[in-house]
């Protein structure tokens, strides 16, 4: 599984503050270490970037390119940061993102192409988050016939279902799991992709990482291609590469309805079938689901 670097983003304390001084040593340290981790893409996210937002990334762009040749996906709501983020991008960049609101792919779309640039497909509409994975089947299929009109092959894009927080939007998860079941079908030559760390957004920071990794083996059963994951998570970046078979055959008996005799398990071992449970929505989240 290809892993998107996400730590790269405006919102941290650190990096925002860096951004607004343009002081590059500790943009071009993450990446750097980054890079190091085993990522395949990093992610920029500079957010709304209202304020000089085309400079900005520009800077940032080149700033990281200056210690790190993976390619970049560039994350803003800014269409005139985006392109000029595009323009200096060396290499093929990834877009993130374009969602199926007319205005994002009219701004967007021809960038994609003008650029030759991937991009990532969110299935986000006008009336807003899909309901069910349906929805997020029609979604896609509508990104796809536009991405079509303009000429950008199936290849370059990467559909992905919003994952939501699993502690206020649970149900929403197997509609993200059932989404990613459906693509082989729905669009063969496609990829997929998603932020793996919003299904533990909210949640109290000792337990992100369990729910995380645990998502990525689910996901990863299905044939998920990349997600935009935290750098540092060591046990993460060993479940995308396929090095915990064993945890992964165990989360899948789970997913499969086997029931499990945990005597001879390890506490973790248990944590991963607990937390398997929530994510299947077998059983009902709650902030101390590891302890029950």
């Amino acid at each position: 599984m290809l892993l998107i670097g996400e730590n790269l983003n405006i919102m941290s304390k650190r990096i925002g503050e860096a951004i607004r001084q343009k002081d590059p040593e500790p943009i071009r340290k993450l990446a750097i270490a980054e890079t190091e981790a085993g990522m395949d893409m990093l992610d920029i996210n500079l957010g709304p970037a209202r304020k000089d937002g085309p400079e900005i990334m520009q800077w940032v762009v080149k700033t990281v390119q200056e210690v790190t040749d993976l390619p970049l996906s560039i994350d803003t709501t800014n269409i005139e940061a985006m392109e000029a983020g595009l323009r200096v991008h060396r290499g093929k960049a990834l877009i993130n993102s374009i969602s199926a609101r007319p205005e994002r792919i009219e701004a967007l779309m021809p960038l994609a192409k003008r650029f030759n640039a991937g991009f990532i497909g969110l299935t986000l509409g006008a009336e807003g988050i899909p309901r069910d994975a349906n929805e997020r089947g029609l979604l896609a299929a509508q990104i796809m016939a536009e991405a079509a009109g303009y000429g950008i092959p199936e290849e370059d894009i990467w559909l992905d279902p919003i994952v939501l927080p699993v502690n206020s939007q649970q149900i929403q998860i197997q509609g993200c799991t059932e989404f990613v079941m459906m693509l082989p079908e729905l669009a063969p030559n496609s990829k997929s992709t998603c932020g793996i760390s919003n299904v533990s957004n909210g949640v109290p920071g000792h337990l992100r990482g369990i729910l995380n990794r645990t998502y990525l083996i689910i996901l990863k059963r299905y044939g998920m291609f990349s997600a935009i994951a935290d750098a540092f998570d060591g046990e993460l970046r060993e479940i995308a590469r396929g090095k915990r078979p064993g945890l992964e055959s165990l989360i899948y008996r789970v997913m499969d309805g086997q029931e499990i005799d945990t005597s001879s398990l390890s506490i973790d071992e248990i944590h991963y079938i607990k937390t398997t449970k929530v994510l299947l929505g077998h059983t009902l989240y709650s902030d101390s689901w590891l302890e029950i």
